[in-house]
């Protein structure tokens, strides 16, 4: 998701040189280098501490570089970059944590805005975490060290739900704020994520976040499911495989088009091809005996209901889970 987000303000024209990513796999780091040339991609134990205090000179990137606390793109090795504005934490939420405690005292001093695409993870237990290692200096346990460092003193939150089809710009993206977010940084978090989304909704209630999940974050899966389903039809009927699978895709893309470009609601638009006894008739009236809208409340309830028993996990003991 973190590439689909860069790929898409560089599509935009976001300037190359306005943009730092860290990675901590070599791998991941050559693959950007050279698909990007010129971006400042680091790595290293100081990585993170150095894209967001921005480097001072070239000397101070060049001493970080030989004592071995960052290494870095040579392209952009001569070049001193600013303190980030914005901080993105695209990262498994597993790991979500241990990055943000490390980076808790810099975030504390620069508070950029701070955007989490991080799943289940709640902005107080993000707060929390920044707060923890805002204070890791102090004596005592881990709790009472956090609450030495208050929330005012903290960086605003943006805690984000994208999904899938950002990866082709396609995407649906819900957000949440924390009430000292600034409307112009809510702004900048629309137009960062409006790169890959062509859908981006605030809730005001960070709990819908949840209910974001169900309905768009997990959504292309239903939506894959159905088409799946669809296709396998279409073969017992004896179709081959192939115009099964193209006549369906269309369908569906043709559909959403539709739903898009219309002022009708979209049970108006579904009664609109439905002829009374006709072919479509028979198929709705199949699907609502087989009881599909309670079976489509079910599921969206279900990945609600998970989204907040994942927060539950990582915020509470930071035990691993599959989303």
């Amino acid at each position: 998701m973190a590439e689909a987000i860069l790929g898409g303000l560089l599509a935009c024209g976001y300037p190359l040189s306005q943009c730092v990513v860290t990675e901590p796999l070599q791998a991941r780091c050559e693959f950007l280098h050279s698909k990007y040339p010129g971006l400042q991609v680091l790595s290293g134990p100081q990585a993170n501490h150095l894209a967001v205090n921005g480097s001072e000179s070239v000397s101070h990137t060049a001493a970080l570089v030989d004592n071995g606390s960052v290494h870095i793109n040579p392209t952009a090795a001569s070049e001193s970059f600013p303190p980030a504005e914005v901080v993105i934490l695209a990262v498994k939420p597993q790991v979500l944590r241990g990055v943000v405690s490390d980076l808790g005292s810099t975030l504390h001093q620069r508070k950029p805005l701070v955007i989490s695409i991080a799943a289940g993870i709640e902005t107080s237990a993000i707060a929390r975490f920044m707060a923890e290692g805002a204070s890791s200096g102090s004596s005592g346990s881990e709790a009472t060290a956090a609450t030495q460092v208050q929330d005012k003193d903290l960086p605003p939150v943006i805690r984000v739900m994208p999904n899938t089809p950002a990866l082709v710009n396609e995407g649906a993206t819900g957000l949440y704020a924390t009430p000292d977010t600034t409307p112009t940084q809510r702004l900048v978090a629309e137009s960062l994520l409006g790169a890959v989304s062509k859908q981006v909704s605030w809730v005001d209630q960070e709990s819908l976040i949840d209910t974001v999940t169900g309905i768009s974050g997990s959504g292309p899966a239903y939506f894959f499911l159905m088409m799946e389903a669809m296709e396998d039809a279409a073969v017992k009927l004896g179709m081959d495989r192939e115009t099964a699978k193209e006549l369906t895709i269309q369908t569906c893309l043709g559909a959403a088009k539709m739903a898009q470009s219309s002022s009708d609601d979209l049970k108006t638009l579904r009664v609109k091809v439905t002829s009374p006894q006709g072919t479509t008739d028979a198929a709705i009236k199949t699907f609502e005996k087989g009881g599909f809208r309670d079976l489509v409340a079910e599921s969206v309830k279900a990945a609600d209901m998970r989204s907040k028993s994942l927060a539950a996990e990582l915020c509470g003991s930071g035990k691993e889970s599959k989303l």
